[in-house]
């Protein structure tokens, strides 16, 4: 017998100041769609987490400090949490419906990591609490949107131009490490990141619907060699 696709369910649906955003499900897979553009799904996951092991990996302190921006339906979220020398997790997240899901309609896949002790959710747009907050981290990973070149919200642009990498290196101690999700690769973007961080490295992951999926890794400079930063291998 042939499998049945089910149609889509609408769980919830939600009017916010940037718009309409809804969460549906569809054979046991959840998916987010943003003003009728889809954001997101739970069917694979492999290069959110990809992108927090990039980042984890390449970290030379024995307890990191790890910042998430953007926690969606929680991919990156439930890996940073089983690497358990990671001192602090913390995951920002614009929107209050999509921290509220995690309680509700995705509870199954992400509450033992969301009452993770050293895990802290933060409602706020990720590039204005960079700018606000203190704190200081040993690797970033952005998942913000669908990487630089293909915003559902053009406001977003500012977080990959040079002020939001501005701030990403504020938010960075020495010899930090920055890993950047996106839909597809972006040529323009990978000279502004080697033009602001030197080395980088591009990850790729193949996708079913066209062009694979990029997670791009730089490292802030140390304070003993200046400018240059390390070596990412």
């Amino acid at each position: 017998m042939s499998d049945i696709r089910q149609l889509p369910v609408t769980l919830d649906r939600v009017t916010t100041s940037r718009g309409e955003l809804v969460l549906r499900e569809t054979n046991g897979h959840y998916e987010v769609i943003s003003n009728g553009v889809f954001l997101m799904d739970t069917s694979d996951g492999r290069s959110e987490r990809l992108l927090v092991d990039a980042a984890v990996h390449r970290c030379t302190t024995p307890a990191p400090r790890l910042l998430v921006g953007g926690l969606g339906v929680g991919f990156s979220l439930v890996r940073a949490v089983e690497y358990t020398h990671l001192a602090a997790i913390d995951v920002v997240e614009i929107e209050a419906a999509v921290i509220g899901w995690h309680t509700s309609h995705l509870r199954h896949l992400t509450s033992r990591a969301m009452a993770d002790p050293r895990v802290r959710i933060v409602e706020a747009d990720i590039l204005a609490w960079m700018a606000d907050t203190g704190d200081q981290y040993d690797a970033i990973c952005l998942d913000t949107d669908n990487g630089p070149n293909w915003l559902v919200f053009e406001a977003n642009a500012e977080l990959y131009g040079h002020r939001g990498l501005d701030l990403v290196v504020r938010r960075l101690r020495p010899g930090g490490v920055l890993a950047i999700w996106s839909a597809s690769r972006d040529d323009s973007f990978e000279q502004r990141l080697r033009g602001r961080f030197g080395d980088l490295v591009t990850l790729e992951t193949p996708t079913d619907t066209g062009a694979p999926d990029v997670v791009y890794v730089v490292r802030a400079a140390t304070a003993a060699r200046g400018d240059q930063p390390e070596s990412l291998a």
